[in-house]
């Protein structure tokens, strides 16, 4: 890589973090393309970017740049129902058949559990059984197969209905699955319990009082607002690697589960704020951060204890050229929000995920373990 690459950007109203810029560093020199962090904690804000916003340029990735954030949406539809079930709106252990029966959903499947991923419905985006067997999930979803799709429309309900064609995973309650559908239906709750659209309903409760300005639901816009970087993916094609920009899709295929566009200090300014009990009642905030026991997920938030014997509370996201990260500990004060590009390397899926670990394991150490410790499980 050219010197362009491992230039280090920090622009803090906080001491230099020599550490964080290290970490930078070695997240782009394992082959992200871009990389912009936003830290704040005791010692005030840190914000940093290392890489390149765009392949072929110099210039690094804006630290206030737009990016997609993935399943880190699925923090804020959960919130939001919260919200609606604070105010009466929505019952968190009343079937969700009640405000969807057009579905013919299981009557033993609860809000409660679309939002813990416990419904065991099938994720239209397709599953990996325990063993090793890959069922797609009727959305297109990897290679040129994807590339090939990139702009086409879907509706939340098609992708619903292309997971109900599956078998359920398991029975309502019985275990823990990560199904994208969840959160489809969750969306798709909240526009049955209000009468209005998801996007309406977040405004109120969540942009509007917040002033998330670079916060954005693109329902079926390809867009993205400037700043921002550029994201690539790389996929074999007819036995040549074949690298696109997936900077413009359209995101109407991950729908409530993944296609918001946000900011880091977006991010902070909303986890912080939510953990810190500006969002919801007491009671309700409990809930969303009591852990399911097999994979430590609440209500729309990973629960994790580090071995140092603290607690974060995270989501992060990523799809093809994307991923995203929001941490924070259960008070809201020190916080860790980001974005990294991939850069089309010649790497497969799996591989991706391994070095997106390594990334993640190494930011949560510097910031919340004091670079001696690390999470005790990390989670995707």
């Amino acid at each position: 890589m050219g010197d362009s690459l491992h230039t280090i950007k920090n622009t803090a109203a906080a001491p230099d973090r020599p550490e964080l810029r290290k970490a930078l560093q070695e997240i782009v020199d394992s082959g992200f393309a871009g990389v912009q962090v936003r830290v704040h904690d005791e010692q005030g804000q840190w914000v940093g970017a290392a890489g390149v916003r765009k392949l072929g340029e110099a210039a690094k990735p804006p630290t206030d740049g737009h990016f997609r954030i993935g399943s880190i949406t699925k923090t804020f539809i959960a919130t939001l129902v919260l919200q609606l079930v604070a105010e009466g709106r929505i019952g968190l252990d009343t079937p969700a058949d009640d405000y969807l029966p057009e579905f013919g959903l299981d009557r033993r499947i609860t809000v409660r559990m679309l939002l813990q991923h416990t419904s065991g419905l099938f994720s239209f985006t397709g599953e990996v059984y325990e063993d090793g067997t890959v069922v797609p999930g009727g959305v297109p979803g990897v290679g040129k197969e994807w590339a090939d799709n990139q702009f086409r429309t879907y509706r939340p309900e098609e992708l619903v209905r292309l997971a109900l064609a599956k078998p359920a995973r398991f029975e309502p309650g019985a275990d823990w699955n990560y199904s994208n559908t969840n959160y489809v239906l969750a969306g798709l709750l909240v526009e049955k319990a209000t009468g209005r659209s998801c996007a309406e309903e977040m405004q109120r409760l969540i942009l509007g009082p917040l002033g998330l300005t670079g916060t954005v639901l693109p329902g079926a816009s390809p867009e993205i607002p400037r700043p921002h970087a550029h994201g690539y993916y790389g996929f074999e094609d007819a036995g040549r690697w074949k690298v696109i920009d997936t900077t413009r899709f359209n995101p109407s295929w991950i729908s409530a589960a993944g296609d918001m566009i946000s900011t880091s200090q977006d991010l902070h300014t909303f986890f912080s704020a939510l953990m810190s009990g500006r969002l919801l009642p007491a009671p309700l905030l409990a809930e969303m951060c009591t852990p399911h026991p097999k994979m430590g997920y609440g209500l729309g938030v990973f629960v994790e204890e580090t071995d140092g014997g603290g607690t974060i509370l995270q989501h992060n996201g990523g799809f093809w050229g994307w991923a995203s990260l929001m941490y924070s500990t259960p008070d809201g004060r020190r916080t860790l929000t980001g974005s990294l590009t991939f850069g089309g390397a010649e790497l497969g899926w799996a591989a991706l995920a391994a070095v997106f670990e390594k990334v993640k394991q190494r930011l949560v150490t510097e910031v919340f373990c004091g670079g001696q410790t690390g999470p005790a499980r990390p989670t995707d």
